[in-house]
């Protein structure tokens, strides 16, 4: 994989001669001041050529208006990021660190350990979110407070030099990971294809589209074989062979790949609401595997492509040079043509509900007023207090409900990086919500339950959503306020109540039936 680094000015490397050969000396301190900056750097910035892909659909006369918002507000938001405060999305993820260890490197065995400090050192010395929860029983939990624990996986290579993968997974993007363990049945043409054209409608866009989409088939081990997926999502499996050697090498197929783009635009997912641009691009895999088994996995990275290549060699520590300048893209996008019809949230909800009870699914709003913000503990607070014969707290009716859970707000800043949460997560808590007259109207990410959309048919109810992966842009201009009003105790979780502006979002589900997706 060809990527441009930058230089890092970080000491502790050195090359030493033993027995005739030359082994390179690495400090624990500088894997650990290496992670540190790797996962700020995914933090705030993206890739250059994912930011000019974004740019190409938005640019795209074919591309259809929904599509074109979405995208430009992708890069409004990398642009807003790039500026080092506020992170590209709320959800700064799980730290990922895959490391390939030359067997000439020498580092004192505690490289896992100085790795994982890092991550801690850098959501401590950041505006990130920490969202890493610990089970101090089966159903007693806590949030670790430094997103610790991180996944780190280190493997021997040949050489005297240190290569890393970094990522910064968000959990919308995770929980859309798929996998299947099949028989020899699911490996012909019309099988294979039916069953992708399933999983990826099935997809649909909670984890931030547009994507891109992996698909491994075979492996060794239903491990293997999603570990493979992780690594084919980050780009680091591209220079794979396109054909198979018939003894087990790991290849591309290159011609799944393009069938995989045409079901993926066929799906009508679009890029979050409607359209053909639900991946950027495609990536198959194929592995070897076992006579009686066929595993077969599919997952996405969203549009917070975050992920990047680290290396410790003679000349130095190097991560890859991501794009400080997003804003550079925006000269070439097209104005924006879509118009949106005003919401006032100050009004009684009787009121606010009769609005939008004009308004066709698909249509465009802008939000302005008190929100409520409350996501999956929060809710699960809520109906405990329901079940010990306590009523729900009152602002649950007067206001609607979004579901986010903001990372840490920067000074001067009213919140931090604010976006939507996957709806579908709060979907078995809505109907009993919803009959007592709370949460009419919510607001959140990707499509619904069908027993959310009946909930809204029988009380009356609407389900909002708004863009998915730009929760800087979000936080820097569409939110004024934002105070803490219940559960201070649940951190990111905590009900909050905010402020908007001109908050953009699509009518999804009405009350009437009538649906976007």
């Amino acid at each position: 994989m060809s990527r441009p680094f930058r230089r890092l000015d970080i000491a502790g490397t050195a090359l030493r001669d033993l027995d005739g050969l030359q082994f390179l000396r690495v400090l624990p301190e500088s894997l650990e001041q290496l992670a540190a900056a790797a996962f700020h750097d995914l933090s705030y910035y993206l890739r250059p050529d994912f930011l000019d892909e974004l740019t190409a659909v938005a640019a795209d006369p074919a591309t259809c208006a929904n599509e074109r918002f979405v995208c430009g507000a992708l890069l409004r938001n990398a642009m807003i990021a790039a500026g080092g405060v506020l992170p590209l999305c709320q959800d700064t993820g799980t730290a990922t660190i895959f490391a390939w260890r030359g067997e000439r490197v020498l580092s004192g065995g505690g490289d896992e350990a100085a790795l994982a400090r890092g991550v801690a050192r850098a959501w401590r010395e950041n505006p990130l979110r920490d969202s890493q929860i610990a089970a101090r029983s089966m159903f007693d939990e806590v949030n670790t407070g430094d997103n610790l624990p991180a996944q780190i996986d280190i493997r021997f290579a040949p050489g005297s030099e240190y290569h890393f993968m970094f990522v910064a997974k968000g959990g919308g993007s995770a929980n859309k990971t798929l996998f299947h363990q099949g028989s020899k049945a699911l490996l012909n043409e019309d099988a294979l294809a039916a069953f992708l054209a399933e999983k990826i409608r099935q997809l649909g866009v909670a984890a931030c589209p547009p994507y891109f989409l992996s698909v491994v088939v075979g492996g060794t081990s239903p491990e293997e074989n999603l570990r493979t997926l992780k690594l084919a999502s980050t780009g680091w499996l591209d220079s794979l062979p396109a054909a198979g050697d018939g003894r087990g090498a790991a290849f591309r197929d290159l011609a799944w790949e393009a069938r995989v783009m045409k079901l993926a635009a066929a799906s009508g997912w679009g890029a979050q609401f409607g359209g053909t641009h639900l991946a950027l691009q495609a990536r198959v895999i194929r592995l070897p595997r076992h006579a009686a088994s066929c595993p077969v996995s599919l997952g996405v990275s969203c549009s917070a492509h975050r992920n990047m290549l680290g290396k410790i060699t003679a000349d130095g520590v190097f991560l890859e040079a991501l794009d400080r300048n997003p804003a550079r893209c925006l000269a070439r996008l097209p104005p924006d043509t879509l118009a949106a019809t005003a919401i006032d949230l100050d009004q009684p909800m009787p009121e606010i509900l009769k609005q939008l009870a004009a308004l066709p699914p698909g249509t465009l709003v802008s939000l302005n007023g008190p929100m409520i913000v409350a996501r999956d503990m929060a809710h699960a607070r809520f109906r405990e207090r329901l079940r010990s014969g306590q009523p729900l707290p009152d602002y649950l009716m007067r206001h609607p409900v979004c579901y986010a859970g903001p990372a840490r707000t920067p000074a001067g800043h009213a919140i931090g990086s604010f976006g939507p949460t996957t709806a579908q997560r709060m979907d078995d808590y809505l109907d009993e919500l919803m009959i007592r007259g709370a949460s009419r109207v919510t607001l959140a990410k990707g499509n619904r339950s069908e027993e959310a959309m009946c909930a809204c048919v029988k009380h009356g109810g609407f389900y909002l959503g708004t863009i998915g992966g730009a929760a800087a842009l979000i936080a820097k201009e569409h939110i004024v306020a934002s105070e803490v009003i219940d559960f201070a105790e649940l951190g990111m979780e905590a009900v909050l109540c905010i402020r908007v502006k001109n908050l953009p979002a699509f009518v999804i589900y009405d009350n009437r039936g009538g649906r976007l997706y």
